[in-house]
């Protein structure tokens, strides 16, 4: 049998060459998925290398953890005093005991504008020349605050030189330095904007209170990790400052820092590989397809083959057999196209700014994993088709005219109705109790089971549909149009297996149209009951300098300002409950009468007005709702701790922490650096024209390069543009289920025609011109390709209409349906259909009538 089965491969291989296509477009995606995560992870081991090498570090105590709470990479601690590096340097082993002297700046670049790189943070360092792993590469050492030097990369991408001058935004406010010397870190910062700054000027700026929030230590020759941090630790509570510190090994911390990147990958990787499940499950179409056909065309060889004594299972193997051949090389193109792909992707993030690692892996573990998938994902699509070719019986190959007898669609259709009710049920049920905890479970499983329904009884939905859809076409092309309907309505199981890919496709990218448009105008509804502030400023950094929100509420022609202030910190999860280092949350700071005049919130029990220094004003969007006024809630960060009187509570999207304290509070709890300013809304003085206001505004912002200033409008137009990215990565990741499902109206319409060359040559025989014969295999194409659009349109677009009315308490509450562009998915879907009929249409019209009548 694996003669047969080889030989049956290489006698149709143009057959199965577009479902190999769409095997390896799927596996693709996969092994690029894979590659492209060990890349990056590859890439920040090399920066948590570079940025943590030495040998051991002295911490404070755990106050949040960042990572674990999804905020951020690494751990908030309580700060050590900088002095105590000058103690543990007199430890025995220790080599060296650095500072971590850093914090946020900004650097404007030779063309004016802030240097900046995808969405890598921009940090000031102190350069302590006793730093074995800081290389001076060119130029001098910064003296003074008026010299920095550039780590290599940021002075290649910021268009600097040594010698020039630029300006910095420092400590809230903007500085002329020049730019001294060049550096090297001793690997790659993944596109981060690193200066280089003199020591003194660097703890002005980041340690202004005389702590930090680590010290690296450096071992004496002779004395590993585990040594030097046995000797640290018995010596830490017998120095000043030292008593709430403890040492760790260089290793834990990287080892720490690397699982919280490995677990922000993992995120990135599961979101990916959906999206290739999606294409494989799209190709597994295809491969059922083609077999189907195939079957039906070689129905004979199969009888033959049962009459020279092969069994039902023998038959059944070599069908299973082939598309595993198919699968596998299909898989093994995969793997060739992923690592193009990572190719690929790793010059667009350089462009960006970020160096991916030189090599791209290709381990044996992804290699075989994914020819497996590719292989195993075509023999379970080819076992309904290798079925019906085991069953033939071997009488059939005795008779001059085969047919395969189809089996009435009563029962696809009755199943198909009963799983798409219990689909509909589910989300009925999700959408009449959102609050319910089984709501998210009941939709997603409603949806899955809608989707599944429609595809069992899409065949029915196409002999049904089809006589409509093909209307247009019977009226205006005649006879095209009849032919193209019989076509299509003939067979109503080949025309929904071939939409069905396209089904799926458009599902989704209806659903995520749906979501987006409601998304948006959700959005732009909160912020416009949220505020009626004249102007708002916005960092492209996210942080704004506080000297531009001093000299901004300093101009004559600003009334009034609320800056909105945050840091995160502990808090409690529930009243008089201490935080633990996990209960992250978002603590913010706004002046009195703020909330309800520039920010309006929806209060549920107080009075926003008792905001004061020994008083908190919770979120319940954030803090959730086991609150009442009057309880005691505990912010805890590096800085200390302060219990706070409940005041009142309040729902807001726009304030998108859990707690609002007063600016005095928060300097206490988090001073200088810890702190950061989010957004400063503004409103004009009495008689000030609002263009006037926004002149002066510009011009104060200006030096600081990376403030924007914008009208409301703006703003939302913002927020949504937020969503528009996210909406441009899922149309593109989306794109690939498009792509294979045009693969597979183009592979069965060019099956389609070698099954019916006798009925071609018999139509060009009674006087069927080529490009009528053309126009009919286009039309069957168009009329297809609309069919799976539509029905995966309507699919879609119902099943996210439910989501406004269950996520309506997560700021989802606005449902739109763009029907403009829900319109141009159907025009475009036209445009397919022709596209996709080029090949076989022409290869119909070129057969010569006689050699197709004639053809067996």
């Amino acid at each position: 049998m694996l003669r047969v089965t080889l030989r049956g491969v290489r006698a149709h291989a143009v057959r199965f060459l577009l479902s190999v296509l769409a095997v390896a477009l799927g596996v693709a995606f996969v092994a690029g998925t894979f590659s492209l995560r060990t890349m990056m992870s590859s890439t920040f081991d090399g920066i948590v290398e570079a940025s943590a090498p030495a040998d051991a570090y002295v911490q404070g105590a755990t106050q949040v953890a960042g990572g674990e709470a999804g905020f951020s990479v690494g751990e908030t601690r309580t700060p050590v005093p900088l002095a105590l590096a000058d103690e543990l340097a007199q430890v025995d082993g220790v080599r060296y005991a650095l500072p971590d002297v850093a914090g946020s700046i900004v650097l404007v670049g030779a063309d004016g504008t802030a240097v900046q790189s995808t969405q890598a943070p921009s940090f000031g360092v102190a350069f302590d020349d006793r730093d074995p792993y800081l290389d001076l590469v060119a130029g001098a050492v910064p003296q003074g605050a008026d010299e920095v030097a550039l780590e290599s990369a940021t002075l290649e991408s910021s268009g600097l030189a040594i010698g020039d001058t630029t300006r910095v935004v420092i400590d809230g406010g903007v500085r002329e330095v020049t730019v001294v010397g060049q550096v090297d870190l001793g690997g790659p910062m993944a596109g981060a904007t690193i200066v280089l700054l003199d020591p003194a000027t660097a703890e002005a700026a980041y340690a202004p209170d005389g702590t930090v929030a680590q010290i690296a230590l450096h071992a004496e020759p002779g004395y590993d990790e585990a040594a030097l941090t046995a000797a640290v630790a018995d010596a830490l509570p017998t120095l000043a400052g030292g008593d709430d510190a403890r040492v760790v090994t260089g290793t834990e911390l990287r080892d720490a820092l690397q699982s919280d990147i490995d677990e922000m990958l993992g995120f990135v990787t599961t979101f990916l590989l959906i999206f290739a499940v999606i294409a494989l499950f799209v190709g597994a179409f295809i491969i059922a397809n083609t077999f189907a056909m195939s079957v039906r065309q070689r129905v004979r060889e199969f009888a033959l083959l049962r009459a020279v004594g092969a069994s039902p299972g023998q038959v059944f193997t070599v069908v299973v057999g082939q598309a595993a051949i198919v699968g596998l090389v299909g898989a093994a193109l995969g793997v060739l196209g992923g690592l193009g792909l990572v190719s690929a992707l790793r010059a667009v993030f350089a462009q960006m700014g970020m160096d991916l690692t030189a090599d791209i892996p290709l381990s044996t573990s992804n290699v075989v994993g994914c020819l497996v998938l590719g292989t195993v994902v075509s023999a379970v699509a080819s076992a309904f088709p290798a079925r019906t070719a085991a069953l033939v019986a071997p009488v059939e190959a005795m008779r001059g005219d085969i047919t395969v007898h189809e089996r009435s669609l009563r029962l696809r259709a009755v199943l198909g109705a009963a799983v798409v009710a219990a689909g509909a049920a589910a989300v009925v049920a999700a959408v009449l109790r959102p609050a319910s905890e089984a709501a998210d479970a009941l939709l997603g499983t409603g949806a899955a089971l809608v989707l599944v329904g429609v595809l069992v009884a899409s065949p029915t939905l196409a002999r049904a549909s089809m006589r409509v859809l093909a209307a247009p076409f019977v009226a205006l092309l005649r006879p095209v149009g009849r032919l193209a309907r019989g076509n299509v309505v003939r067979n109503p199981r080949r025309t929904a297996n071939t939409a069905g890919a396209l089904t799926i496709g458009m599902a989704l990218v209806g659903a995520v149209s749906v979501i987006a448009a409601s998304a948006q105008a959700s959005l732009a509804s909160v912020v416009e009951s949220s505020t009626d502030a004249d102007l708002v400023l916005r960092s492209a950094t996210y942080v704004i300098p506080e000297g531009a929100a001093d000299d901004v509420a300093d101009l004559p022609e600003v009334g009034r300002t609320a800056v909105v202030a945050f840091t995160l910190a502990g808090v409690s999860p529930s009243p008089g409950v201490t935080p633990t280092p996990q209960d992250a949350g978002g603590v913010v700071a706004l002046g009195e009468g703020v909330l309800g005049s520039t920010l309006k919130v929806d209060v549920a029990a107080g009075d926003t007005a008792a905001l004061a220094d020994d008083t908190a004003l919770l979120n319940t969007d954030f803090a959730g709702d086991d609150w009442s006024v009057g309880d005691t809630v505990t912010v805890s960060t590096a800085a200390g701790s302060r219990d706070l009187r409940v005041g009142a509570l309040f729902s807001s999207q726009v304030v998108g922490s859990s707690v609002v304290v007063t600016p005095a509070v928060l300097d206490e709890l988090a001073p200088g650096e810890a702190q950061q300013i989010d957004t400063v809304f503004v409103d004009a003085a009495a008689g000030v024209s609002p263009d006037a206001l926004r002149a002066a505004v510009t011009d104060a912002v200006a030096p600081y390069v990376v403030v924007s200033v914008q009208d409301r409008d703006e703003f939302v137009d913002q927020m949504a543009a937020q969503v528009d990215q996210l909406l441009v990565i899922l149309y593109a990741l989306l794109g690939l289920s498009l792509v294979i499902a045009v693969l597979g109206i183009v592979n069965t319409l060019a099956l389609s025609v070698i099954e019916r060359t006798r009925e071609i040559g018999l139509l060009r025989a009674v006087g069927l011109g080529r490009l009528q014969l053309a126009g009919t295999v286009t039309v069957e194409s168009v009329l297809t390709a609309v069919f799976g659009t539509v029905v995966g349109l309507v699919v879609g677009v119902g099943l996210a209409a439910a989501l406004p009315t269950v996520y309506a308490e997560d700021g989802l509450d606005q449902l739109v349906v763009p029907w403009g562009g829900l319109v141009t998915m159907v025009v475009l879907a036209v445009v397919v259909g022709v596209v996709a009929a080029l090949w076989p249409a022409t290869r119909a019209a070129r057969m010569r009538a006689l050699e197709a009548i004639a053809s067996e």
